[in-house]
């Protein structure tokens, strides 16, 4: 197994450690500052989440770099990703810190931009990601992170970032999808 999927891999395992950091209660004490308090645990989620998804962008151009893209990464890192961001999503929901319809529209869109890559394969072409993905992409991670910050340092000065932020993320992971089956409405079969 090459490097680049070796770490596609290490983002996988990361998936449950971050999850259980975000969930189970384990009690390790809150970082406080002034009103402003976040707990270990959540510190720690954190910093693994930025580390898994910085994986992301590392994995592929190694891969590139080396001329060593396998048909085992261009099948793991795509669910990689979705692995991380959907159990991070689900985890926000559950600690009330972000809507479930909002996770519903992120995890909808991932999984409808995948069947049509799936489709595509099964035709014998290969989508690549747009601009907009990208975009999209940087912009939940971004959600992600501030939510998990609980709107540090922008709490301080009542300043609500975090719902900026998610409604980015909501718009431009609708516009981004929308965008990507209207560029590849040929592959999809109107009849059979």
């Amino acid at each position: 197994m090459n490097l680049a999927n070796r770490i596609t891999l290490v983002r996988i395992f990361l998936v449950p450690i971050v999850t259980i950091f975000l969930l189970v209660k384990l009690n390790l004490g809150s970082l406080t500052i002034g009103e402003y308090s976040i707990s270990y645990n959540q510190v720690c989620a954190l910093l693994l989440f930025i580390i898994a998804a910085s994986t992301d962008g590392l994995d592929g151009y190694i891969a590139r770099k080396r001329k060593i893209v396998t048909n085992l990464g261009k099948l793991l890192d795509p669910l990689a990703d979705k692995l991380l961001m959907a159990a991070v999503l689900i985890a926000l929901v559950e600690m009330e810190k972000l809507g479930a319809w909002v996770a519903i529209i992120i995890i909808s869109r991932e999984w409808a931009v995948t069947g049509l890559r799936q489709v595509a394969l099964l035709e014998g072409a290969v989508l690549a990601a747009s601009k907009w993905g990208k975009w999209k992409t940087a912009i939940q991670i971004t959600m992600i992170i501030v939510l998990l910050l609980n709107n540090f340092p922008f709490n301080f000065i009542d300043l609500r970032i975090d719902l900026v932020v998610v409604w980015a993320a909501v718009l431009i992971t609708v516009y981004s999808g929308v965008d990507y089956f209207l560029k590849n409405k040929n592959l999809i079969p109107v009849s059979d």
